[in-house]
C-alpha cells in the first residue's frame, strides 16, 4: 500500500475514495481459488454486465479468442487470463490500469488486445496506463512513456519527445522501443550498482526467522 496522499488519479486518493470509471486488472486473478473452480465462461461474463454490453461482450470473445464452453477448472492460466480481460473490460471505463496482464497471452492474442484498446482511445474519451517488461511491436502503441526507477520518476513525455531506436532489431534481436528500455535499464544499473542487500531497495524487512512462514508454521504443542 502507497502511503496517504502520495497516489492521485483524476485528483481524488483511490485508496479513501471509490474511484467510479477506473477499472484495475493485475496477475493475481488468476490465483485465485474461486476463478480455477467448475465455473462456466458464459455465467461469468454474466455477472460482470455482459447482457447489458452484448455488443462488446460478443467483440471480446472475439477478439481474445475466447471458447464460451470453457469452464475454468479445466484450462490453463492463459485462457483464464482472457477470460478476466473479457469480465474487466466489459463495462466500458474512462481509466484502465493495467499492470503485465499480457504475460500469458499468445502472440496474436496479445496483439488483438492492444489494438482493441488503442481503438477505445481513438473513439472515445479514456486513458490507459500499462505497466509492461513485454515491449515487443509496442513502439507505435503508446502516446507517452514514462521512465520510473526506484519509485521515482526519471523521464516522462510524449512518444515523440524520446529518440526511439529506428533499427530492424540489431545484433540483439530487440524491438525499437525494447532497445530503448534496455538503454535505460543499464543507465539505472550503473546509477544504482549492484543489490547489496535489503539497502538497495530503499526498504527493509523484519526478521522473520525462526518465527515460522508459509511450509515453517510453527505447530501447537
Amino acid at each position: 500500500m502507497a502511503p496517504a496522499g502520495t497516489v492521485d488519479i483524476g485528483g481524488r486518493d483511490p485508496f479513501t475514495t471509490g474511484l467510479e470509471g477506473v477499472t484495475y486488472l493485475g496477475l493475481e486473478w488468476v490465483l485465485n481459488p474461486i476463478v480455477r473452480s467448475d465455473i462456466a465462461v458464459p455465467e461469468l461474463l454474466k455477472s460482470v454486465g455482459g447482457d447489458h454490453y452484448p455488443e462488446r461482450r460478443d467483440e471480446l470473445v472475439r477478439i481474445l479468442d475466447v471458447d464460451l464452453s470453457w469452464h475454468l477448472h479445466a484450462v490453463s492460466d492463459g485462457e483464464r487470463r482472457r477470460v478476466q480481460l473479457c469480465m474487466g473490460l466489459l463495462r466500458p471505463w474512462t481509466v484502465l490500469l493495467l499492470d503485465e496482464i499480457t504475460v500469458d497471452l499468445d502472440l496474436l492474442s496479445r496483439h488483438n488486445f492492444l489494438t482493441f484498446l488503442k481503438k477505445e482511445t481513438e473513439t472515445r474519451e479514456c486513458t490507459i496506463v500499462y505497466a509492461t517488461h513485454i515491449l515487443d511491436n509496442l513502439a507505435q502503441w503508446p502516446t507517452h512513456l514514462v521512465h520510473m526507477a526506484l519509485g521515482k520518476v526519471k523521464k516522462w513525455g510524449p512518444m515523440e519527445s524520446f529518440e526511439v531506436p529506428k533499427n530492424d532489431g540489431g545484433i540483439e534481436g530487440n524491438s525499437r522501443l525494447g532497445q530503448l528500455v534496455l538503454h535505460w535499464l543499464r543507465e539505472d544499473l550503473e546509477e544504482r550498482g549492484p543489490r547489496k542487500g535489503q539497502s538497495a531497495e530503499g526498504k527493509t524487512y523484519p526478521n522473520l526467522e525462526g518465527k515460522g512462514g508459509y511450509g515453517l508454521e510453527q505447530k501447537k504443542k
